[in-house]
């Protein structure tokens, strides 16, 4: 299937993880966490914020847009080849939290492009264990 220039696509991943709200919280807003599970950051959890994230093969540049602590988190997302927004919900569960990824692009051509996410979203548990340890 081939999307127009100006489709919007939105690419979705839900999980379960067996930890509540406030460690996958830490896990998305604390700069040394998310360098931990996407890459190094200057990330804020601040609207209007603007942020850098830096990998060997480029960098994203992006702007916190909405941000409702422990519930959901928006920003914008803007790296090589592709512009998006990416939201954030999370929601207690009775097992921990299901966790919630949105990344949607205004070219939906290029949307497979954040299956990096994707694969990426495993990872947060990397980072939430660092949390664990610190708040024994």
């Amino acid at each position: 299937m081939t999307a127009s220039p100006n489709e919007t696509r939105t690419l979705v991943v839900e999980r379960e993880f067996a930890h509540p709200p406030e460690r996958l919280w830490r896990a998305l807003t604390q700069s040394d966490l998310l360098a931990e599970w996407i890459m190094p950051n200057d990330f804020r959890p601040e609207v209007g914020e603007r942020f850098e994230m830096v990998a060997e093969w480029g960098k994203v540049e992006g702007e916190v847009l909405a941000i409702e602590p422990l519930r959901s988190l928006s920003y914008r997302w803007n790296g090589p080849g592709l512009e998006s927004v990416v939201h954030w919900t999370l929601d207690a569960t009775p097992a921990g939290t299901r966790l919630r990824m949105e990344q949607t692009s205004v070219d939906g051509s290029r949307v497979a492009r954040a299956n990096a996410m994707c694969w990426r979203l495993g990872r947060v548990q990397t980072s939430v264990r660092p949390v664990d340890a610190a708040m024994k």
